[in-house]
């Protein structure tokens, strides 16, 4: 548990170094307008709808719509409710934080071409970045510690989490709809929540845990 707390608290630190470069208009938001600022390629309609598609990955009815339908799945398979109970944690957990902070900080959308905090935006931390790795992260510690089935057993599907997480927060980029900032901040603070629930799970004694 204290070594899963460590984990978690450094990935707090990196969200509150991401905030104070925002707060302060630091290095990192310069580099925020860079981005935003940079000529974006004209994409076909097809290819704009699969990047769509690709955003909708870390859309939050979304993600949170997969994991709890496959956590009810895992429930029946494993004969218990923990696995639901662990999803349901993370989104709240998830909302609430991220959905205080965006509100807090009220941080203006970068297609908006002006970079404004406590101005009723919604765009600091990224709850796509958050929503992707941690509802991802999840459903694959509980595909991998919960259904023990081929071709899941022993397989930590990490890359998967990575690939679906880069590929949302790339689009983001290439559509401007968040800042950078934005992106790294929801990343370290959906990190910190995956391992916190991690922990709650390896650490809360129940009968039906796997050993």
């Amino acid at each position: 548990m204290v070594k899963a707390l460590e984990w978690s608290g450094i990935l707090c630190i990196g969200f509150l170094i991401v905030t104070q470069q925002v707060v302060v208009n630091g290095p990192l938001v310069h580099l925020d307008a860079i981005i935003a600022n940079a000529d974006r390629p004209k994409f076909s309609a097809t290819t704009n709808f699969l990047l769509m598609q690709i955003d909708n990955l870390g859309l939050r009815g979304v993600t949170a719509t997969i994991l709890l339908i496959s956590a009810l799945l895992i429930c029946r398979r494993f004969k218990s409710w923990r696995p639901f109970n662990l999803a349901l944690l993370s989104l709240i957990a998830l909302n609430l934080v991220v959905g205080l902070a965006k509100l807090g900080f009220g941080r203006t959308k970068p297609r908006l071409n002006v970079d404004l905090l406590y101005a009723g935006g919604l765009s600091y931390p990224s709850g796509h970045a958050s929503n992707a790795l941690l509802t991802w992260g999840l459903l694959s510690y509980l595909i991998f510690r919960y259904t023990h089935r081929q071709p899941f057993e022993g397989m930590r599907l990490t890359w998967l989490v990575v690939v679906i997480t880069a590929g949302v927060c790339l689009v983001s980029l290439f559509r401007n709809t968040h800042w950078l900032s934005d992106l790294i901040g929801g990343l370290f603070i959906g990190g910190a929540l995956l391992v916190a629930v991690i922990a709650v799970d390896r650490f809360v004694p129940s009968k039906r845990q796997p050993s």
